[in-house]
């Protein structure tokens, strides 16, 4: 089992430069893939799950997305 199998990571081919997240508890969330992205986040209100490919949560293993769960799981 994953460690947080209610987050979901995914690419969007209209969205190269960004990672969509989603989770039960925020919903649809897009922010930038790169150092830190993380604090950038905002609503992804036109998220199109058929549209998106799902990848690897440690994809985003710079962007401060782990960082914050774990500190959420703690």
């Amino acid at each position: 089992m994953a460690p947080w199998p209610e987050i979901a990571l995914y690419r969007s081919p209209t969205h190269s430069q960004h990672w969509i997240v989603h989770s039960k508890r925020s919903g649809w969330l897009i922010f930038p893939a790169r150092f830190n992205g993380w604090t950038e986040r905002v609503p992804y209100p036109a998220a199109d799950p058929a549209a998106l490919q799902p990848v690897p949560l440690w994809m985003a293993f710079n962007t401060g997305l782990l960082e914050a769960l774990l500190i959420r799981a703690a």
